[in-house]
């Protein structure tokens, strides 16, 4: 089996920060609502552990989300994502907000997103990235197209993508194999 495009790992050699939509990508898009108006989602444990090695290798996190909700607060403080946009249709002025606050410009960014509403941030970003479940006008505006799921690894698989084109897989499996 071939590696990764080679322009794709050039472009993923050059991301400093990880944006993440929520529900799409970071969840499968579904909400479970219980009888008494309760509210659930689930998140994959590989995608925070992928998450949580490239915070370690110096990616900076972000959520940038249309909905409100607690629990991505939770997941969000878990991990230790520092920057966390909630309630924001406008996710282009989030996104600006967010090259505001850290200083970095579009090419030092990854994106994923899986819907209209992701279009003008994925449209500007150094590395735009979608799942497959996303729509055709989506996955023909981006660089690449996750083979996981959302909410079952696709930013696992993003995150094992900037590791590996920015040299750090090897040192990681290295520190817990103890090599």
């Amino acid at each position: 089996m071939a590696g990764p495009d080679p322009m794709l790992l050039q472009r993923a050699a050059g991301v400093r920060m990880l944006a993440l939509d929520v529900d799409g990508i970071l969840t499968d898009g579904r909400i479970y609502y219980d009888s008494a108006g309760g509210e659930s989602k689930a998140f994959n444990i590989r995608d925070g552990y992928g998450m949580k090695a490239v915070q370690r290798c110096g990616i900076q996190l972000a959520l940038i989300t249309g909905r409100e909700s607690a629990m991505v607060g939770r997941r969000a403080a878990e991990i230790g994502i520092e920057h966390v946009y909630q309630g924001r249709d406008d996710k282009l002025n989030a996104y600006m907000e967010l090259l505001a606050q850290t200083g970095l410009e579009d090419a030092a960014v990854c994106y994923a997103g899986d819907d209209w509403l992701d279009l003008p941030v994925l449209q500007r970003v150094g590395l735009a990235v979608t799942v497959p479940e996303a729509g055709p006008q989506v996955r023909e505006r981006v660089h690449w197209v996750t083979r996981h799921a959302g909410g079952a690894g696709a930013v696992r698989e993003i995150c094992d993508l900037l590791l590996e084109a920015q040299g750090h897989l090897p040192k990681l499996l290295e520190g817990i194999l103890g090599s």
